[in-house]
């Protein structure tokens, strides 16, 4: 079995997050697709974070493929750290083909998360367009440190085979949506 894994803190999430998940299905050839809502992100604003039960049900009315499953089980983990989820993701399932799964503007700053480096090197990674991202799979220091493991995107489909490090960009359509100028609009997270 072949598993997308889609994290984020989805705060709140929007139709551009779907539109990732769905490329991710039909370009990866994805069997399933975890949308990992996370009780929290070290690098944003713990008070600015709807409560996770409401970000988990307004993640279940928008995500309508059948591949998606809406999940929150980092929340049973005593860390909000992605590489240690990927490690206990990996060691509990070791015969599931996984992909971590991001949007081209967590790209950017990808190199600020905790041990970056050890998350490209744990599953293979496909980074998905997004508005004003597109040339991060350049530019970014992630994309220039491990630019030796760039699948074509053309090869795409076949990512799950690849050992990490080994990552792709996915140029598709693209939604100009984004959580901070809905909740900016909106007056706020909550």
């Amino acid at each position: 079995m072949v598993v997308g894994l889609f994290g984020g803190s989805f705060n709140p999430p929007h139709q551009g997050h779907a539109l990732v998940a769905e490329i991710a299905i039909k370009r990866l050839g994805l069997d399933q697709l975890w949308w990992m809502v996370t009780p929290g992100n070290p690098l944003k604003e713990r008070r600015e974070l709807l409560p996770l039960a409401e970000r988990i049900a307004l993640s279940e009315r928008l995500a309508r493929h059948p591949a998606i499953k809406i999940t929150a089980f980092e929340r049973n983990f005593e860390t909000s750290f992605t590489a240690n989820t990927l490690a206990r993701v990996k060691a509990r399932n070791p015969h599931v083909h996984f992909i971590w799964i991001m949007g081209a503007d967590s790209l950017k700053t990808f190199h600020r998360w905790q041990k970056w480096q050890e998350i490209a090197r744990t599953f293979p990674i496909a980074v998905i367009d997004r508005p004003g991202s597109t040339l991060s799979f350049l530019s970014s220091k992630m994309a220039k440190t491990f630019d030796f493991a760039r699948v074509d995107e053309d090869d795409s489909r076949a990512l799950w085979k690849r050992q990490a490090p080994a990552w792709t960009f996915i140029h598709g359509p693209r939604s100009r949506l984004s959580s901070t100028a809905i909740r900016a609009k909106n007056g706020g997270s909550n």
